[in-house]
């Protein structure tokens, strides 16, 4: 590996285990009318009190989980499920995509904030703002305000969108003076991507627009792209892995066709990549020494010898009962008593029906006998073999089975011998045809090279078409599939000849040809036909003895050197590690994914997402302004996408021919703090008089139901007083 490849390698971090953190003391605003402020996002919960610098963080997702040591059921919040590998799969947020609809695990992620925060008190005797989605559905609004007045008693509550008080933050007012700038802010959400257009102050919402797609969506995406470019990768991917990679390697490109169109270089593509290291186990493989290695095979031996013996005893011992059984039983026979019913009496007792019985188990256990004592029978063969010379009537019924048995062993040796004598007739003109070859080469090089050459380009050409033709038949569409599907429809619809038919002489002659065997082959393309093993043979053949005599021709012109070259840039799309390079087969190789990923901003249309991209919306919005309100639209971008690199050109490279050419584009302005802007906006807003104006308080709330708000600058515009 090359230090370049090696400065591209990232090591995926191990997830760390979260740290006990006591409760805040709640003296310095117990009995204090100090705002709460809680951003209630989709991926973190960020909650504090106005006067604190910064709030608490905690990822908003819950789960119950039942500890099976102690048997004890365990409500887990934010980075605790981590702790526990069994809760990860249970865990759930209040949020279903950009709705907030799990209103039990909005009250459990209430009540971490509250035991963060050191909140004692029966409720929450403070005000509280709260962030929700651009045009929040009137249900999710007044289940949340039934949640906070009649669980948590507050005495008022406002309701503000995070992606304005982002911008409020970052445009504050002097003391004592209104907020009134404008701007163009696109807010980059965890479920959805909203863009709204301020003027004096305001947000026009009803130009507002949001797309269905956020960074949850850009994760997905990201992993579905690595599962499919890595079908059999050794290490499961998680979305939170994935998550990782999104935020440290995707970025935007100002002009995602040139990007591609550089990257089809695989010089270019190698030097863009990231190298993504995850953890892997070598296997532990236990060397033994040459002592050790020497006394297990001389204990094999043992072991062998001994299984040896024990064989040898149990067939000694088998022969002996039969010898035994044998002596018994013709001792038997000789003593065979002139008393009928009396010897009828005798085999009864001996377990035989009749004379013949025993004949037959004494002729037996002869034949177990001489075959357990491997008698030579080369002794027997010249008064077997001259059974064979004998006519019938001459035989017994012994004599007969033998001559059958002789035939049969005879036609057996006369094949053998015609066998021999074609092989060795084979051999011959293999020799004959070698000499002539050999004559060929010495006397004409290169026409007998040529010749090699040709027939192993023919050889190739048709193993390609064979290769295309199995292709084109996994596409039904394909005319191959669909001829073979008009094959099996005319072999099913074919008139079988009845057996009254074939009485009568009329027969079915399928297969009388040899090529009416070639329908199955058109059938069944995945079955390897012997043409093409012997192809494959002959050009074995060809190869070998064209590297054996051509200098020009080396291992890089023979077939498998050719079929196992791959693309130069399918290489540096995903570059191949040896069999058995564990390290390597752990690997994930990003390079069009970082930009492709981003990329669904623009056009989610790539993710199969039917919505207008974050270029036409733009141009949407802006042409409802007038030329002069335009130019007070500088774009603001906040949220955590914001950060990813070339999103200030990009959109730059995409505001620039909406707008007029001599219209004036100023800086796009990113958030100083993309991620707890909001919060702070609204810690600040909090700490005005114009906070307490826009408050519904606990007897509005009573009086107007919970989807009623107040409307102002920095909130939704539906239901509104």
């Amino acid at each position: 590996m090359d230090e370049a490849e090696t400065s591209n390698i990232f090591y995926v971090p191990a997830p760390s285990l979260p740290s006990i953190t006591p409760p805040d003391s709640y003296d310095p605003f117990r009995s204090q009318p100090v705002p709460l402020i809680i951003d209630n996002g989709s991926s973190n919960l960020r909650f504090g009190f106005s006067t604190s610098t910064s709030p608490h963080s905690s990822p908003n997702v819950i789960a119950k989980y039942k500890e099976r040591k102690f048997n004890q059921s365990l409500l887990l919040f934010g980075d605790a499920i981590d702790a526990e590998s069994g809760a990860k799969s249970q865990g759930k947020t209040p949020w279903e995509g950009d709705v907030l609809l799990n209103f039990d695990a909005m009250e459990n992620a209430l009540d971490y904030a509250c035991v963060r925060l050191g909140i004692d008190a029966e409720g929450i005797e403070h005000p509280v703002l709260m962030t929700e989605r651009l045009c929040s559905p009137l249900h999710s609004r007044a289940l949340t305000s039934e949640l906070m007045f009649e669980q948590y008693s507050v005495p008022s509550l406002t309701y503000c969108v995070d992606s304005v008080m982002s911008f409020y933050h970052n445009n504050k007012p002097a003391s004592g003076s209104t907020f009134g700038a404008d701007g163009l802010v696109v807010s980059f959400n965890t479920a959805s991507t909203s863009v709204i257009p301020i003027l004096n102050g305001k947000g026009v919402l009803s130009h507002a627009k949001r797309i269905p797609w956020g960074t949850q969506q850009s994760t997905e995406y990201l992993l579905k792209l690595i599962q499919l470019k890595y079908s059999s990768f050794p290490t499961r991917v998680t979305s939170a892995q994935a998550s990782w990679m999104l935020h440290n390697f995707c970025s935007f490109a100002t002009d995602y066709p040139v990007v591609l169109r550089s990257l089809k270089i695989p010089a270019n593509m190698r030097a863009a990549e990231r190298i993504i290291q995850f953890p892997f186990a070598i296997p532990v493989v236990e060397e033994k020494t040459e002592e050790e290695l020497v006394r297990i095979a001389e204990k094999r031996k043992e072991q062998g010898k001994k299984l040896q013996e024990l064989a040898a005893k149990s067939r000694m011992e088998k022969l002996a009962k039969k010898e035994n059984d044998l002596q018994y039983l013709t001792n038997l026979r000789e003593g065979k008593s002139d008393n009928k019913r009396e010897w009828m009496n005798t085999l009864q007792v001996e377990g035989f029906d009749d004379d013949a019985a025993l004949d037959e188990t004494i002729k037996k256990l002869e034949v177990d006998v001489k075959r357990a004592r491997k008698k030579d029978p080369d002794g027997q063969d010249d008064a077997i073999r001259c059974n064979i010379e004998f006519p019938v009537p001459q035989l017994d019924e012994e004599g007969i089975k033998e001559k059958k048995k002789q035939k049969l062993m005879k036609a057996g040796f006369d094949a053998r011998a015609r066998a021999r004598r074609e092989k060795e007739k084979e051999r011959e003109e293999k020799e004959a045809e070698g000499r002539r070859e050999e004559e060929e080469r010495e006397n004409n090089f290169d026409d007998w090279a040529a010749r090699l050459r040709r027939e192993q380009e023919a050889i190739m050409n048709k193993i390609k078409e064979r290769g295309r033709r199995k292709a084109a038949l996994s596409d039904r569409k394909s005319a191959a599939a669909q001829a073979r599907m008009k094959n099996i429809a005319s072999l099913a619809a074919d008139e079988r000849v009845s057996k009254k038919k074939r009485k009568a002489g009329a027969e079915d002659m399928f297969g009388a040809d040899d090529e009416d065997w070639q329908i199955y082959r058109k059938l069944n393309a995945a079955a390897v036909s012997s043409d093409e093993e012997e192809e494959f043979n002959q050009l074995r053949i060809i190869e070998s003895k064209l590297l054996m005599h051509d200098p020009t021709f080396t291992a890089q012109h023979t077939h498998a050197s050719i079929t196992s070259q791959r693309s130069a840039l399918i290489s540096a799309f995903r570059p191949q590690y040896e069999e058995g390079d564990i390290e390597g087969s752990a690997r994930i190789h990003l390079n069009t994914e970082r930009w492709r990923v981003c990329e669904t901003y623009f056009s989610p249309g790539m993710a199969g997402v039917d919505s207008a991209g974050l270029g036409e919306v733009l141009q949407g919005i802006l042409a409802r302004f007038s030329e002069a309100e335009k130019a007070r639209l500088n774009v603001f971008i906040t949220g955590g996408p914001s950060q990813f690199p070339g999103l200030q050109e990009r959109l730059h490279g995409t505001l620039r021919p909406i707008l007029p050419p001599e219209m004036h584009l100023g800086n796009i302005v990113r958030a100083a703090d993309p991620s707890l802007d909001a919060w702070k906006g609204m810690a600040s807003f909090a700490n005005t008089d114009e906070f307490h104006q826009v408050s519904v308080t606990a007897e509005e709330y009573q009086e107007w139901g919970g989807e009623r708000i107040k409307r102002w600058w920095g909130g939704n515009c539906n239901s509104t007083v």
